[in-house]
């Protein structure tokens, strides 16, 4: 099984020397990254946003620098926020950060948790399921095809044209990345593409009849549904005692949970409601290596899944703690589960 980060790269949306916070942040993620790599993890992924508490609007910008200061670890989008964007310029993107990092780019696209993208590009939210729809399908046609007849109703048409430059791997990769629709999970598995799975609250568990739709469509198209990669996406931490796992990382999380539930109505969280998360069944992975190991082996039980991220960079958390983290994660954690589950290569 793969072991992968994920990060938002969360800024103080209350600065007022707003450039000087992006470019500490983009320097600390560009860090976190490296040593991520050089750790041993398998893939870093960087999820595409349009706020003043998120410094990555352009993934591919970020992951193109990564793939410099990187050698080993594979470089995804989680996610792109497809439906506001041109697949024509994503391809291209991520198809020049395969270049540049010798093989390494994937693309997760999916439908987005926000909607500022939006009215920012000009789209009408209207349109959320048949923008998502109608650029996935164009997206796919440039990854299969150097050159490209599409039609659709949203976009102009493509007639005969060439899309360069092209990728490294002769097939990059292509997730599709789902909140918990299940018509999204059951369309990832109908097109054969690999689903990832984001598990934000309540007990990972509840999540496991979206595999079993996911692997059930992919089969009625003709899919080799045990073939398919599948990943969870999750928040959590690691330090050197559960204690301090759960001291560190409980206000940043919280923070952002209870900003964002003041923006879609959800109750305030608390010290309760987390430590509850972070019991065997809950969302959050927080802990010592032995124990956060030992539930990502218990969750590859219950979902059989090939990828698991984490996010521990979440909120603002302090840069040496996430470091860390990420040391103890490819040094501690991951040789734990290897054993147990098997590595990339063995599997």
């Amino acid at each position: 099984m793969e072991l992968g980060l994920y990060t938002f790269g969360d800024l103080d949306p209350t600065t007022l020397n707003k450039g000087g916070e992006a470019a500490r942040r983009v320097t600390n993620l560009l860090e976190e990254i490296e040593l991520a790599d050089q750790v041993g993890l398998d893939v870093f992924g960087l999820g595409e946003h349009h706020r003043a508490d998120y410094v990555i609007s352009s993934p591919a910008t970020v992951l193109a620098a990564a793939a410099v200061r990187t050698k080993n670890i594979r470089l995804t989008s989680a996610v792109t926020v497809l439906s506001s964007e041109d697949p024509v310029r994503v391809f291209q993107e991520f198809a020049t950060v395969d270049l540049i990092s010798g093989g390494r780019a994937e693309i997760m696209a999916g439908r987005g948790s926000f909607i500022e993208s939006f009215p920012l590009f000009g789209y009408d939210l209207g349109d959320y399921d048949d923008l998502f729809s109608e650029k996935l399908d164009l997206l796919l046609a440039l990854r299969d095809n150097e050159i490209v007849t599409w039609q659709g109703e949203k976009r102009a048409p493509i007639n005969g044209r060439g899309v360069y430059p092209r990728p490294l791997q002769n097939q990059m990769p292509v997730w599709i990345a789902v909140g918990g629709t299940p018509q999204s999970v059951a369309r990832a598995g109908a097109m054969g593409l690999p689903l990832a799975v984001a598990i934000i609250g309540g007990e990972y568990p509840r999540f496991a009849p979206f595999f079993k739709l996911y692997r059930e469509a992919a089969t009625r198209a003709g899919h080799d549904a045990a073939a398919l990669p599948t990943s969870i996406a999750v928040h959590g931490f690691i330090a050197d005692t559960t204690d301090i796992a759960a001291q560190q990382f409980y206000g940043p999380q919280a923070a952002v949970m209870d900003r964002i539930g003041r923006e879609r109505g959800w109750g305030p969280t608390n010290r309760a409601h987390f430590d509850h998360a972070r019991g065997p069944i809950g969302n959050l992975f927080v802990g010592e290596p032995e124990l956060v190991a030992e539930k990502i082996i218990a969750a590859h039980k219950v979902f059989g899944m090939s990828r698991f991220m984490l996010q521990m960079a979440i909120g603002l958390m302090p840069h040496d703690q996430i470091m860390r983290g990420i040391e103890l994660y490819g040094t501690k954690v991951a040789p734990i589960v290897r054993k147990e589950i098997g590595s990339p290569k063995s599997i």
